[in-house]
């Protein structure tokens, strides 16, 4: 059993949550007793949420659904390993998720200590060496484009990660190519709490 809705429905209800919340109004759904009885055996997500680990951006709160609504995946930088590309391929072949949503925001940290490490030459110590080079081809684009802002490289990079996507991996460009799933990519503004469109891939 998945989800009935088509990738352009997923983003509407995604884009209604988000409007809820931004507007003070958020509604809680989905998270009762009731709620989390009947999910035991089954669950049916209309969305997966790929996004940044940032502590500000809570997949569920800021969409205003609840459990068994959406299949979350955070790296810091909404960096990509083979882990993630695993996640998120469970989500399209076996949930049969509609829409894969690629979540950046303002002011990300791994996005600022990559450019700094661009523009000083110092890279990272230890595993945050990983994050920095897998987000630097974004910067080096926003640069070569003479956007210097952090938030400008963030929305670059929501761009690069969903592009990535569909061309890593087989699963979910036959999916979008089927017109089962779409990406979309979302830059999120931590002030007025609201989800932007930066990118789609697919139909909507």
């Amino acid at each position: 059993m998945t989800t009935n809705l088509t990738p352009a429905l997923a983003w509407r209800r995604l884009r209604e949550g988000n409007e809820r919340f931004v507007n003070g109004e958020s509604s809680h759904p989905n998270q009762n007793a009731s709620r989390r009885s009947s999910l035991v055996e089954t669950q049916n997500p209309f969305a997966v949420i790929f996004g940044c680990s940032d502590s500000r951006l809570a997949a569920e709160i800021i969409f205003d659904v609840g459990l068994g609504d959406v299949f979350v995946v955070r790296t810091a930088g909404q960096v990509i390993d083979d882990a993630v590309l695993g996640s998120l391929e469970y989500s399209v072949s076996v949930l049969g998720v509609p829409l894969i949503v690629v979540l950046g925001h303002d002011s990300c940290g791994a996005v600022t200590a990559t450019k700094d490490a661009v523009e000083t030459g110092e890279m990272p110590p230890g595993f945050i060496r990983d994050l920095v080079e897998r987000i630097t081809p974004s910067v080096l684009t926003s640069l070569r484009n003479n956007q210097t802002e952090v938030n400008d490289m963030v929305v670059e990079n929501v761009k690069q990660t969903s592009q990535r996507l569909a061309e890593s991996s087989r699963v979910i460009s036959d999916a979008i190519e089927g017109g089962r799933t779409a990406v979309i990519g979302l830059s999120y503004r931590l002030a007025e709490g609201r989800a932007d469109l930066v990118s789609g891939i697919g139909e909507l």
